[in-house]
């Protein structure tokens, strides 16, 4: 049929030809084009002719009506449609988690890095990108006063940190990294993990940490830890991890952590490998898995943060070592020894909810 049609120059009505041909109706040809065919609606089936289902014909001569926009299919409709879908759920998660809970989404995609492009590896990288969220904490209670640090995981000045910094604290102040100084309530502590959550009166726009997944270090891994040893706000020191899941046992007696905050070295007692460092942690303790990493950590640098090249927190340091002359050692003064240990971030992150809602309080 269509090469009768080809032959004989003409087309089924409402087909075009689409090459230039001798068609009788073309302007080549000398014709005209002929007129559209009437518009003849669409009519549901099994619709009498004269019924209200029957559309009346439309008068000839009558604009047809405008066609109608065809949907992309295939695979380029379902791109379209996904880019779409992707770019709602991206720009609308976190607003929708600040609404619901009223806290800010604290990153914590392990593979996300932080730090800038330029940076990206170096310890300067890290200290430039995660200072800002470590903070300096000094608590007061009727046993004396200690400092130990603190990592902010949301912008109104939420604040993770050990419970042996604040525990016992009758008062709580906190220096952010631009020198600004806060009042603080304590949250929520949980002695047998040795955390605390601390939150600042009156605080807004602060820079907040990227918490990791501890989960996925290894061995060997390069750190960053920032604390405030001794009081200097904001040091920085590196080295790797040296082991993992180590057994750190720590007092969770509230008097015994307070009398050794006032001690001659100023640090917290803790066990590891059947030995006691740091002084007495008396009956009432607690074990936990850690991560040792051989970084520089110094008294004050309790409750600072393990940083992985990213810029993403794995760990909260809780425990070191130093060498003193008390220890057996022979040394005249303190120091690390490149024996420290942190409580994973992902610890912290399943206790959360807990501390918030007022912690287990050493129970």
């Amino acid at each position: 049929m269509t090469e009768s049609f080809r032959r004989s120059g003409e087309y089924p009505q409402g087909q075009q030809q689409h090459s230039q041909s001798s068609y009788p109706g073309t302007p080549e040809a000398g014709g005209a084009f002929p007129p559209p065919p009437a518009y003849d609606p669409p009519r549901p089936v099994n619709a009498a002719p004269g019924s209200a289902m029957w559309p009346a014909p439309v008068p000839e001569g009558s604009p047809a009506p405008p066609a109608r926009r065809r949907r992309v299919k295939g695979p380029l409709g379902l791109l379209a449609a996904v880019a779409i879908a992707a770019a709602a759920v991206g720009g609308g998660t976190a607003y929708a988690f600040q609404e619901l809970t009223g806290k800010d989404s604290t990153s914590t995609s392990a593979g996300a890095s932080v730090v800038p492009t330029s940076k990206k590896g170096t310890v300067a990288g890290v200290a430039e990108a995660v200072s800002p969220a470590i903070v300096e904490i000094s608590a007061t209670s009727n046993a004396g006063s200690s400092t130990g640090s603190g990592v902010v995981i949301t912008s109104d000045g939420e604040i993770v940190t050990n419970n042996h910094v604040v525990s016992g604290a009758s008062t709580v102040k906190v220096r952010t990294n631009d020198g600004k100084t806060y009042t603080a309530d304590v949250v929520g502590t949980d002695a047998k993990k040795d955390l605390a959550l601390i939150k600042l009166k009156n605080a807004s726009g602060l820079k907040t940490a990227s918490l990791g997944d501890s989960d996925n270090v290894k061995v060997g891994d390069e750190v960053v830890a920032i604390g405030s040893p001794e009081g200097l706000t904001g040091t920085v020191t590196s080295g790797i991890v040296s082991a993992l899941d180590r057994d750190v046992t720590v007092s969770t007696d509230e008097e015994q952590q307070q009398q050794q905050g006032g001690g001659s070295d100023g640090q917290w007692p803790f066990e590891f490998g059947g030995q006691q460092f740091n002084g007495d942690t008396g009956s009432s303790k607690t074990t936990y898995k850690a991560l040792q990493t051989d970084a520089s950590l110094n008294p004050g640098n309790s409750g600072g943060a393990l940083i992985d090249m990213n810029g993403n927190i794995i760990g909260i340091n809780s425990a070191m070592y130093s060498a003193s002359s008390d220890s057996g050692s022979g040394s005249s003064g303190a120091g690390s020894v490149g024996l420290g240990f942190a409580i994973p971030v992902n610890t912290v992150k399943a206790d959360l909810d807990s501390l918030r809602s007022g912690g287990t309080s050493g129970s």
